[in-house]
């Protein structure tokens, strides 16, 4: 069965359109042809009732001989006592024998369709009979209306709907099949141009149709999705670049250093050699635990949250620090809850207070507190240093990887340029933001992240 079934959108639609048009048509023909019998079986039924129930009323009052010849709506009428004599009919049954003659009982109209041969042909006639009691005894009118428009009508229309819903069927297959292809063209344009795509080709883009129509509404989604693709290829690449720049320098320092260690026969510079060597592998382990934490942050790695006091965990990362270069003042409210990783979060904290560290001139003040209200509620942590700054321009820009601003944030003074970057990542991953923001004097960095919702 399922072979049978077209397998392109096209043919499904078309079949699909093809088989209810048909079903409505064959309903549509069989109620048309209905309607039509039945409506005129009614008009040929009251005017063969209007018929006998006259010449009823003539026989009822002995005046049978007075009845006149049916009209042109019916064709014959005719009289039959309870013995079966013909007391009276019309011209065209002179001769014909009586009809059989009604059961006796309550005067009344009862009505039946039946072929009558000997009257007129071979069409039908819609015979209706009252009983009626005369002063002769009870007799039978038969009054009989021919239905040769009816069948006329039958037959015209039958032919018409034969040839005609055919037709009809046919239009609508071959329009719904061209509708479709022109609707699906565009379709097949983006499959075409998506399947031409390499991760080398990530530039190009497929063809938005002008229909404005939920065509258009999918090209541009793609589009936009191969923007996202592109622009996370631009930034892999550059990012390899990087690292790959970040850790050449340490590594040919660090085989410089051990070069000229091994070369060096003077045992007491090899203190000096071995401690630059040792400064420039922690170094590397540094960077590389940093490319590693990115690489987890690219990859969406789910982490365990839970709910965690913030200031209790600020305080404990600024108590496990040790010899920073200027004092660290700290302003924490108390029960602020958030639900995030405590080791990532701290991640967060560390690299912040690191960052104001290293560009502070007397001090760094750590703030936290809450914002908001209703239903929506904010933990907003600040981290302040009198440094030199962040220039308006430069805000978003620092958050960027392997990003260092001016020769003070050179590699001998700081790190690789990843810090704030990692943070920023971080604070994504937990729904929070990070932002540079106004400040007097120094950098101001703003950290929010969403409040834990209690039922």
């Amino acid at each position: 069965m399922r072979r049978l079934w077209p397998t392109t959108v096209r043919a499904r639609a078309t079949v699909g359109a093809g088989l209810v048009v048909a079903a409505a048509l064959a309903l549509a023909s069989f109620a048309l042809l209905g309607l039509l019998e039945a409506n005129l079986l009614r008009n040929a039924e009251n005017d063969a009732r209007r018929q006998a129930e006259t010449v009823a009323q003539l026989a009822a009052t002995g005046k049978l001989g007075r009845a006149r010849p049916p009209g042109r709506a019916v064709e014959f009428v005719q009289v039959v006592s309870a013995d079966g004599r013909v007391l009276f009919s019309s011209p065209n049954l002179i001769g014909v024998p009586a009809f059989p003659p009604a059961p006796l009982g309550t005067p009344g109209t009862r009505m039946h369709t039946w072929r009558v041969r000997p009257v007129d042909g071979d069409h039908r006639q819609r015979v209706v009979q009252v009983v009626t009691q005369t002063p002769d005894g009870p007799a039978t009118v038969y009054a009989g209306a021919s239905l040769r428009d009816a069948d006329a009508a039958d037959d015209t229309t039958t032919a018409a709907l034969v040839i005609g819903m055919p037709l009809l069927l046919a239009t609508v297959v071959l329009v719904t099949w061209r509708v479709t292809g022109h609707a699906l063209r565009p379709v097949e344009a983006i499959r075409a141009e998506v399947a031409g795509i390499s991760d080398r080709d990530l530039h190009r883009r497929v063809p938005v149709p002008a229909t404005r129509d939920e065509v258009a509404r999918l090209a541009e989604t793609m589009n936009a999705t191969l923007d996202r693709l592109e622009a996370s290829g631009i930034r892999q690449r550059q990012f390899i670049a990087d690292a790959s720049h970040e850790l050449r320098s340490p590594i040919t320092v660090l085989r410089t250093q051990l070069e000229v260690a091994l070369a060096v026969r003077d045992p007491e510079l090899w203190p000096e050699l071995i401690g630059g060597a040792l400064e420039d592998i922690e170094r590397l382990q540094r960077l590389a635990a940093d490319l590693l934490l990115l690489a987890r942050i690219d990859a969406a790695q789910p982490v365990t949250a839970v709910p965690l006091d913030l200031g209790a965990l600020v305080r404990e990362v600024l108590e496990e620090r040790l010899g920073d270069r200027v004092p660290v003042r700290v302003d924490l409210a108390a029960d602020v809850e958030v639900t995030a990783g405590a080791l990532w979060l701290g991640r967060i904290v560390t690299n912040l207070v690191d960052n104001a560290q290293r560009y502070a001139v007397r001090g760094v003040d750590v703030t936290l507190r809450t914002t908001g209200g209703g239903g929506v509620r904010t933990a907003v942590l600040e981290v302040v240093d009198d440094g030199p700054g962040i220039p308006g321009a430069e805000r978003e820009r620092v958050f960027e990887r392997f990003t260092r601003l001016d020769d003070s944030r050179s590699r001998d003074h700081g790190g690789a340029g990843l810090g704030l970057a990692i943070a920023r990542d971080l604070s994504t991953h937990h729904g929070g933001t990070l932002t540079a923001e106004d400040c007097a004097g120094g950098a101001r960095l703003v950290l929010r992240l969403p409040l834990t919702q209690r039922s």
